[in-house]
């Protein structure tokens, strides 16, 4: 997952196992510890049996489950308070501050979506296969998408014979349609490897709780 920062810094609040930073422009990856800070273009990767917290200069919070990788963009300083994130692979938390004001845009991206939210409370799990399941707790969130068309280009010339009763067919046109989906309070979107999504649905607290729950729930409510 990838983070995007600008002129500002994020900080690591709470480290549970190991976790490592790539810096950006740098060949060798460092141990992350609590008070760690993290800057825009670093790769950072959280270890088996892990979990990482780090806080944002507007005082959100972010939240990395065990075996998860992403990237920070953009941290979002009080100058220039967007947030970008990126996960590879893994599972995240975000917990929104409401304090930035409505010009503000956060977002957490996987290969296959985009979410921006303003002032929420969400999760984004994304796997080996580059599927993704996002679903928001609090609030509302954007989630948008591009999913793989084929388009079968016209035929040049006269159509060529072909041995044999099946049709051969032609080249095809990979091209991308986006698509977007407002996801609210207790619904979720789960996105397909090529990008395509099922219909948004509601989910229940019993479905949806596990221990990476329930830990992000009591950390929530002790902020």
């Amino acid at each position: 997952m990838a983070v995007q920062v600008d002129r500002g810094e994020a900080v690591a609040t709470y480290l549970e196992g190991r976790a490592q930073v790539l810096p950006q422009g740098k060949q060798t990856w460092r141990e992350v510890r609590v008070n760690s800070r993290f800057q825009a273009g670093d790769e950072i990767a959280v270890g088996t049996k892990s979990r990482l917290e780090i806080t944002l200069p507007d005082s959100s919070r972010l939240r990395f489950a065990e075996d998860t990788r992403f990237k920070i963009v953009q941290t979002g300083p009080k100058t220039a308070p967007d947030v970008k994130v990126h996960l590879a692979i893994g599972r995240t938390w975000a917990n929104v501050s409401k304090a930035a004001g409505l010009k503000r845009k956060f977002e957490i991206a996987c290969d296959n979506a985009v979410t921006g939210v303003r002032g929420t409370v969400y999760r984004m799990n994304v796997n080996e296969d580059a599927s993704a399941l996002v679903r928001v707790y609090d609030g509302e969130i954007a989630v948008t998408g591009a999913t793989k068309a084929m388009e079968t280009p016209k035929t040049v010339g006269p159509p060529t014979k072909i041995a044999g009763p099946k049709k051969i067919a032609g080249p095809r046109k990979v091209t991308m349609e986006e698509w977007t989906v407002i996801i609210r309070s207790m619904q979720q979107i789960s996105i397909r490897k090529d990008g395509s999504a099922d219909q948004p649905r509601e989910f229940t607290e019993q479905e949806d709780r596990d221990a990476w729950v329930d830990w992000n729930k009591a950390r929530d409510g002790a902020l």
